[in-house]
């Protein structure tokens, strides 16, 4: 009795230290307005469950919060401290300021390890220095081939849905994007156009899924009990076939080097690198030479920057280009404004698209960044508060903490988007109309030092496929959805349409007086 009584008080005491150590921690956060659906001691966890549908609901609902309350709410999760943040101001500090991602990340390590986008800072910095020069412009215009190539699979595979009626476009969309990056990010054709069973697109799809179920199910995140789940050993089988297949090709791809740099001369081996030499290489190629060759990054390193590319460029241009899709079929007076953008850009002519083209295509540029406002395919990010910070707004975040930057608050808060946030609206982003104070009230890629570096490569993706597509078919809304900007959408670790972008094909009869034949 006496040994259960000491345990007992032993654990009392536990508690109050640990309460009294977080004094300044509760003084600080009592300052910041809580969500309505706030309860003691577990705080807003209840609503963190259900399903993905719901978790999104609930943190769009947490951002449109904030926009009454200076930009700023808190979020409890038991004893797990988080801030939704939607004032660009305070939002631009936190993204300079606090680099470390935030403890939920290493779901996403266990599978890719420390790709850019999810290292700890100290492994970012190193890495960073390598794939920025990989990502410069002059290296991603010798992509536009790709694209188009692929784009003319992804139209023909999509002829036979002509006139049927609705149907998910989505897994045309991400064969479409992993045969793009699988070839620009390794140099290795997958054909997951012409075979959309590829184990390779399951594994990605079905491990994104996992991932997401234990960022929102505290029984699922520690390690040691996550093997005891019946999730655990599909989660492991997939991880094991996307990191053999990357590290056969990586394998490949160093010998394919090897005996390249062994054909030269001596002399010729002492130049320094030769971007136009290597300017139809894939980023693999690139990351290997850039890294410092055998010296370099690791087999391990090569592959966890690889497949964060793959995984990151697979999804990210795929739910992009299915929202921009649906929305046009819900705005035809928009997509009609595109489409006589392109015939003055290709007349009448069937010819693929070449990278002058893309210049050229500024409507239709407008139209991916108001889709990308309303529609970000990453809505939140969150960061890690490793010491007391104090905000613009004056608020100050205590060390121990995470923050929720809301991109989807952000690109719909009528402070700095107007009345008719909602309304899907291209012209928003004409020059004279697009001139925000702050930076950060439009950022679809992030902001900041960790900013996505390979945005540009994203938007030629899109830009390439959407042209492709709408040269040849109209897209057909919903019944019923005409100039109806809402998309039912889910939160897994990227933001989907719930319905899978469902849209209906009519086929476009070209007409010499509807085109402007200067393209042809």
């Amino acid at each position: 009795m006496m040994v259960w009584l000491l345990l007992l008080l032993a654990l009392i005491l536990r508690f109050l230290t640990y309460k009294i150590s977080r004094r300044k921690m509760y003084k600080l956060t009592s300052l910041v307005s809580a969500p309505l659906e706030e309860l003691p001691i577990i705080g807003v966890a209840h609503t963190m469950h259900g399903s993905s549908v719901d978790r999104m609901e609930t943190l769009k609902q947490f951002s449109y919060y904030s926009f009454e309350s200076h930009g700023i709410i808190r979020m409890w999760l038991f004893h797990i401290l988080y801030f939704v943040l939607t004032n660009p101001v305070d939002i631009e500090m936190i993204l300079k300021n606090c680099l470390e991602k935030d403890d939920l990340h290493r779901f996403v390590r266990n599978v890719i390890g420390n790709g850019g986008i999810f290292a700890p800072v100290s492994i970012w910095r190193r890495r960073r220095k390598v794939t920025v020069p990989a990502f410069s412009p002059k290296i991603i215009e010798n992509f536009v081939e790709v694209f188009s190539e692929q784009s003319e699979i992804l139209v023909k595979r999509l002829e036979p849905r002509v006139g049927t009626g609705q149907f998910s476009i989505w897994p045309y969309l991400s064969s479409y994007t992993l045969d793009s990056v699988s070839e620009t990010a390794m140099g290795v054709k997958l054909h997951a156009q012409e075979n959309p069973n590829s184990l390779f697109l399951q594994a990605i799809n079905k491990l994104l899924h996992l991932v997401s179920e234990r960022f929102f199910c505290l029984w699922l995140q520690p390690n040691w009990l996550y093997k005891f789940m019946p999730q655990y050993a599909t989660h492991e089988k997939n991880k094991n076939i996307m990191h053999e297949f990357v590290d056969q090709v990586i394998t490949k791809k160093r010998e394919e080097i090897k005996t390249k740099h062994e054909s030269k001369s001596e002399s010729e081996n002492k130049k320094d690198f030769d971007f136009d030499s290597y300017k139809r290489n894939s980023f693999l190629d690139l990351l290997i030479t850039l890294s410092g060759g055998e010296k370099g990054f690791t087999n391990v390193e090569l592959r966890e920057e690889v497949l964060t590319l793959t995984v990151a460029g697979t999804d990210t241009s795929a739910v992009s280009i299915g929202y921009t899709l649906v929305l046009l079929g819900k705005y035809p007076e928009i997509q009609e404004k595109v489409h006589q953008e392109l015939c003055d850009v290709f007349g009448d002519s069937d010819r693929p698209l070449v990278k002058e083209d893309i210049s050229k295509l500024k409507y239709l540029e407008r139209v991916v960044k108001e889709s990308l406002r309303l529609y970000p395919p990453v809505p939140f990010i969150a960061r890690k508060v490793l010491k007391d910070i104090k905000l613009s707004s004056g608020y100050v975040l205590p060390a121990g903490s995470g923050i929720i930057v809301s991109i989807w608050g952000i690109h719909r808060d009528p402070k700095y988007w107007g009345p008719d946030a909602e309304k899907f609206d291209p012209d928003r982003f004409l020059p004279e109309r697009f001139n925000f104070e702050h930076s950060c009230s439009f950022m679809p890629f992030s902001n900041g030092p960790r900013n996505c570096v390979g945005y540009q490569y994203a938007l030629m993706s899109m830009k390439i496929a959407l042209s492709t597509i709408l040269r040849r078919y109209r897209i057909v809304g919903k019944e019923g959805t005409l100039r109806n900007p809402f998309i039912k959408v889910k939160l897994q670790i990227m933001m989907k349409a719930v319905d899978d972008y469902q849209v209906a094909l009519e086929r476009r009869v070209p007409k010499t007086s509807d085109c402007n034949a200067r393209g042809s």
